[in-house]
């Protein structure tokens, strides 16, 4: 049975445990704990002792409870089996961690569903070597940070997720607006998933989250990335949503003649009242409206020769006087349109009017 008699780890600083391979121990051996390192010596399951820094000779003058563990039948130097961990406390700040598959979180702002990436790094140190090594480590070999990530995964991914529904609706801002509030998000996590963490005999030293992104192909984020900038595209002209489709119905009215009288006014007034004008405004739309040629472009007007008075192309009576302004209708042989004036031509068919009786 071949006993070493120098037990010390010089592993990697990513190796937060390791268990020294064999078993076989003897009152006569040494630990070796470097600065940085505790060994904890474990036998039949449970603790028996913990080393800090320095050589450490494994007999029953300074390991009182090896009394109690093991029997001295030759003489106080008796091999016995048990297991030895070494632990580094060293502090280790940069494991990283992401989000597997994205998070379907809703927009407080716009009531989206918009899925999201996010990643960053997290630091972290033992301050427990026994409740990290009893609930944590347990029986594996050797425990790292890659090990670390994938055991704390679903907890930050769940923290994540949650931490970023909460603030997205105390702040009432949007997802896309996220990544200006970084380093208080990042804050925020280390404060909640700190007091997990403790609870292995871990420290929190560090968490940060480098991005919170959303996937540019997805439907949900092209739409609200359209709307925002439609937004800002309004807010520089200087007019909002309302007046933008009152815009839109004015135009249409005049170019295509599919609205009537009654909506271009109204979109007038819609108008007028958007720009904080109010009446005023609104009178002078409805006034443009009547004049407006639902066929295209705006109605011709006439005067009335008994008392001045604008009126409309097609009136018969003046508005102002009552005076009959077309003392004999006239109409086009070919089409049957009324014909007003000395024409020469028809407006309708195009018929030659000449040598027609007036």
């Amino acid at each position: 049975m071949e006993i070493m008699d120098v037990i010390k780890y010089n592993g990697r600083p990513d190796v937060f445990a390791w268990k020294y391979p064999g078993e076989e121990l003897g009152t006569w051996s040494q630990l070796v704990v470097n600065q940085s390192q505790e060994a904890v010596l474990v036998k039949g399951g449970s603790v028996a002792d913990v080393f800090g820094p320095g050589t450490h000779t494994l007999d029953t003058k300074n390991i009182p409870i090896l009394n109690k563990i093991i029997n001295l039948p030759f003489g106080g130097k008796s091999p016995f089996k048990a297991e030895v961990w070494y632990i580094n406390k060293g502090y280790y700040l940069d494991i990283k961690w992401g989000t597997p598959t994205p998070i379907q979180i809703q927009d407080p702002k716009y009531g989206i569903f918009i899925p999201i990436r996010s990643n960053g790094a997290f630091g972290i140190h033992v301050t427990d070597s026994v409740k990290f090594l009893t609930k944590l480590v347990t029986t594996m070999n050797v425990f790292d940070a890659e090990t670390v990530t994938k055991y704390f995964r679903s907890l930050y991914v769940t923290k994540i997720k949650d931490t970023i529904s909460s603030y997205l609706l105390h702040r009432k801002i949007s997802i896309l607006e996220m990544n200006a509030y970084i380093d208080e998000i990042s804050q925020y996590m280390k404060e909640t998933i700190c007091p997990i963490m403790e609870e292995y005999g871990l420290g929190l030293t560090s968490f940060y989250v480098n991005e919170i992104s959303t996937p540019e192909d997805d439907p949900s984020v092209g739409k609200l990335k359209e709307a925002l900038s439609k937004r800002a595209e309004m807010e520089i002209i200087g007019y909002n949503y309302q007046q933008e489709r009152s815009f839109d119905t004015l135009e249409n009215a005049v170019s295509h003649g599919n609205a009537d009288a009654g909506s271009v006014m109204g979109a007038g007034m819609g108008l007028g009242m958007g720009f904080g004008v109010g009446r005023e405004m609104g009178n002078q739309f409805s006034s443009m409206a009547q004049n407006i040629d639902l066929r295209g472009g705006y109605r011709k007007s006439k005067f009335c020769p008994q008392c001045g008075s604008e009126v409309l192309a097609d009136a018969k009576f003046c508005s102002e006087c009552g005076s009959r302004l077309i003392s004999k209708e006239r109409h086009c042989t070919q089409c049957g349109t009324v014909l007003e004036g000395n024409l020469r031509f028809c407006p309708e068919c195009g018929k030659r009017l000449d040598g027609e009786e007036i």
